[in-house]
């Protein structure tokens, strides 16, 4: 069973599965995160779904698109990086180990 490690806007960390085939907003969302807004429902143009990728250097995530990047570059919490969209991720069981951590949208 693939798993990712979320860590929340507490600092807390816990193991959370791998639904192939869902964006990782939508898995975030189904396990209780309330604090990814997510307004858009997915469609990349509100980027209150911003998460940090704490070690994506590691597997094959797809670039970052322009128009993704565009949403969240102005952010203080923006990392060159790190920073994606939850919503613009999608899962599968190549990714079991990836760490993820909430951005604030203060």
């Amino acid at each position: 069973m693939s798993k990712i490690l979320v860590t929340d806007l507490h600092g807390e960390t816990r193991q959370v599965e791998i639904k192939s085939g869902w964006s990782l907003m939508e898995v975030l969302r189904d396990e209780g995160y309330d604090d990814i807004l997510a307004m858009c429902g997915g469609s990349c143009s509100c980027a209150t779904c911003h998460v940090h990728v704490q070690n994506g250097g590691e597997f094959d995530l797809p670039p970052i698109e322009e128009d993704e990047e565009m949403l969240i570059i102005d952010s203080d919490a923006y990392h060159p990086e790190r920073s994606r969209l939850s919503c613009q991720i999608e899962l599968d069981d190549e990714l079991d180990g990836l760490e993820v951590t909430l951005v604030s949208l203060d």
